[in-house]
């Protein structure tokens, strides 16, 4: 219900201002992930509608790119090179802000879509994430941590791309699935949408979804980061309470 009212308004809107370009109604099928004990992860359907300014049912063909982005956090990366039969840390680099998760879904291949320099400033794509390296660095070195990490968290299932996993219905509505792992990081996600024509940008929405701990995790996390002192004593008391308990239940065999 809530979809449908921002879409008239929208569409009023479109009319009283005498826009020329299509206007997004971006939704999503979770604005709250709730993470509870066992999560496995869960897909978020994010839907819309694509407004024509000219009233038509279905307006001209749209590309759509869909970016949905978890909270950026600071990260170290080492490399790790054999030696003597060993593996050993042999260079290391920090980013100040990486997204902790990055999904990109598309109607059709980005090349096909928008060129290289576009790509770029929105991010259609796990090689164009705009990553902050801390200090200076060398732009080859930069790059080839850069293709480390993303090459790390792909495998983790954190970043991923789906080309053509976005589905345009009648030239108004369209949809688009993205998995969330069970590792994924708490916060708010951010899910862009954009309407691209002519390889030209010609409209974009954003929408938030929130992923959060719930329960006694909750209260896990939340002791662990405003009170160490609580948590140390309530991690001691689990030891002990389980070493207690498994003992008993051996002596009984």
């Amino acid at each position: 219900m809530g979809t449908v009212r921002a879409a008239l308004l929208a569409l009023f809107a479109v009319f009283a201002i005498g826009a020329r370009d299509p206007v997004l109604v971006p939704e999503v099928s979770q604005h709250e992930v709730q993470v509870r004990q066992g999560f496995k992860g869960t897909e978020l359907l994010l839907f819309g509608a694509i407004l024509d300014p000219a009233g038509r049912v279905g307006g001209q063909d749209y590309d759509i790119v869909v970016v949905l982005q978890g909270p950026s956090e600071p990260i170290r990366l080492r490399e790790k090179e054999r030696f003597g039969g060993i593996w050993i840390n042999s260079d290391s680099t920090d980013f100040r802000s990486a997204p902790s998760f990055f999904a990109v879904a598309s109607t059709r291949p980005i090349k096909d879509i928008v060129d290289e320099k576009t790509a770029a400033i929105y991010e259609f794509g796990t090689k164009y994430i705009q990553l902050s390296p801390s200090g200076v660095i060398d732009p080859v070195r930069q790059r080839r941590f850069a293709e480390g990490l993303v090459d790390l968290r792909s495998r983790e299932g954190l970043y991923k791309e789906n080309i053509g996993g976005v589905t345009v219905s009648g030239k108004v509505l369209y949809q688009a699935r993205i998995d969330l792992p069970s590792n994924v990081v708490t916060g708010t996600y951010t899910a862009e949408t954009f309407a691209i024509a002519n390889g030209r940008v010609i409209a974009s929405a954003q929408t938030d979804v929130d992923v959060k701990k719930v329960g006694f995790e909750r209260f896990i996390a939340s002791t662990a980061q405003h009170d160490s002192l609580a948590y140390g004593l309530i991690a001691v008391v689990l030891s002990v309470g389980m070493g207690w308990g498994a003992g008993r239940f051996y002596s009984m065999i």
